[in-house]
């Protein structure tokens, strides 16, 4: 046992002082120990996996010997480096030991933490299948061993791979029912390979399983349903789009998780997968809530304007032929009048009267009925994982600018374990700040620290709670 003894600092006891909540992470991190975590590799799989894995983790060292003007050639981003605490060694080793972070909640401001993995996050993404398969499963059961005895304020986070559903109903399986885990992180964002590209990094396009998807997702949905777990999203948008840079960590980084939560968040609406799947919730983690809030507004305002019978202020039939020709004739410049029998051309381009009738309603897949639908996903079905320190996070609660007076589902993401967050004893206050000055109320900090995160995780698993210090 730990020898040390771990004390708020005032500022934090002040905030504690005030609420009469506890505070949920919804999203902190744990740093995998990689000896241990290796050996489960080897023990899931084999040694030429676990080598696999080894280069996994050296990359950059790897990246570093390509020259750069072959880095766009063959698909190689500028990725993450110095991403964990370092001259705070007290944090990297709090991120590492679970006991250590267990004794440090109080300090921290914290009563229960969700943690997500670190290496659990990019393994997700990996195109080897034996190696994806292989480390998810490792990781899974390095969380659930290393983390056994707290999990009364601390929940690990299952990595579940996305490549197909097969794989991740497997893992879902495993996770949930052998290892007894009660939360899961999926990528929604998954690199496939256009056909006869098979070698090429740069060849890919973007499955965001709902529409377009080259899979039927609907398994996962639904054994997530039966499992009572709720899918949260905590995929990359660096290497794809316009984050693309050779040399710039920085410049893919920025927005990069909305990016990702944005384009998952928006598939699975106009997939339907949330209209037939109503009772189960979706989070999208790190990207903040700004995006979501403009989500929101921007497929209200192509909804109230692009539904099927909106469209009809469009069609071409509709057009008065004869009042548009007799409004050239009588303004229009002699241009106009001296080509008016070639009107046809004019009006083609963007108004062409030979759209296929069945393909033309771009809402039909979405199955939504109404404005009221949008809303009701973005207050009751979608959750958005918000970092202390973004000032945007007061959006979520501003109903009064948002659409339908909507209240959109933020929660307290910490981040911590990662570079976003240099002392973790600082995310309390800094999450507390948007109270001091004035843009949340005291209500909104307990539904942004307690009461969002608890909607999302009980949904389907009412007992989620039972046996922690927030039952």
């Amino acid at each position: 046992m730990g020898t040390q003894q771990f004390v708020a600092s005032d500022e934090v006891a002040a905030i504690r002082d005030r609420i009469d909540h506890p505070i949920i992470d919804g999203d902190g991190h744990l740093i995998e120990f990689v000896p241990w975590l290796r050996d489960l590799i080897v023990d899931s799989a084999d040694e030429s996996v676990a080598k696999r894995f080894d280069t996994l983790v050296t990359g950059s060292a790897a990246v570093r010997g390509v020259p750069e003007e072959a880095r766009r050639q063959l698909g190689i981003s500028r990725s993450s480096y110095w991403a964990l605490p370092a001259r705070n060694t007290l944090d990297r080793a709090t991120a590492m030991l679970p006991e250590l972070l267990y004794d440090r909640l109080d300090e921290i401001g914290i009563d229960f933490a969700l943690l997500y993995p670190t290496y659990g996050l990019t393994v997700v993404g990996v195109v080897d299948d034996e190696l994806r398969g292989a480390v998810a499963r490792a990781c899974n059961r390095y969380i659930a061993e290393a983390y056994a005895p707290f999990r009364d304020r601390l929940e690990p986070v299952a990595s579940i791979p996305m490549f197909t559903p097969d794989e991740a109903i497997a893992e879902l399986n495993f996770a949930v029912k052998e290892l007894g885990l009660k939360s899961v992180m999926m990528a929604g964002v998954i690199p496939r390979t256009f056909e006869g590209a098979a070698n090429d990094r740069t060849s890919r396009w973007m499955d965001t399983l709902g529409h377009d998807s080259m899979y039927d997702y609907d398994p996962v949905w639904q054994t997530c349903l039966d499992l009572g777990v709720c899918p949260t999203f905590h995929a990359s948008g660096m290497g794809w789009g316009s984050r693309t840079s050779t040399t710039n960590y920085v410049y893919n980084h920025i927005g990069n998780f909305a990016t990702a939560g944005e384009a998952t968040a928006r598939s699975l609406i106009f997939g339907g997968v949330t209209k037939r799947f109503p009772e189960l919730r979706f989070a999208f983690l790190e990207g903040g809530v700004a995006w979501g809030v403009n989500l929101l507004a921007d497929l209200i305002g192509h909804y109230e304007k692009r539904n099927r019978k909106s469209l009809d202020h469009y069609d071409p039939a509709n057009l008065d032929r004869a009042k548009l020709s007799q409004l050239l004739n009588d303004y229009g410049a002699d241009g106009h009048r001296s080509r008016v029998e070639h009107l046809d051309v004019a009006l083609s381009m963007l108004s062409d009267p030979e759209e296929r009738p069945d393909q033309i309603d771009d809402f039909a897949e979405s199955m939504l009925g109404s404005v009221d639908d949008i809303i009701d996903i973005f207050t009751r079905q979608y959750f958005f994982g918000c970092e202390a320190d973004d000032p945007m996070n007061a959006m979520a609660f501003d109903a009064s600018k948002n659409p339908g007076n909507a209240k959109v589902q933020a929660m307290f993401a910490s981040d911590i374990g990662h570079w976003d967050v240099p002392d973790f004893r600082g995310v309390v206050p800094e999450a507390w700040e948007l109270v001091n000055d004035g843009h949340i109320t005291t209500d909104d900090f307990k539904a942004f620290t307690f009461d969002n995160i608890t909607n999302l995780l009980t949904a389907g698993n009412p007992n989620y709670f039972d046996g922690t210090s927030i039952a």
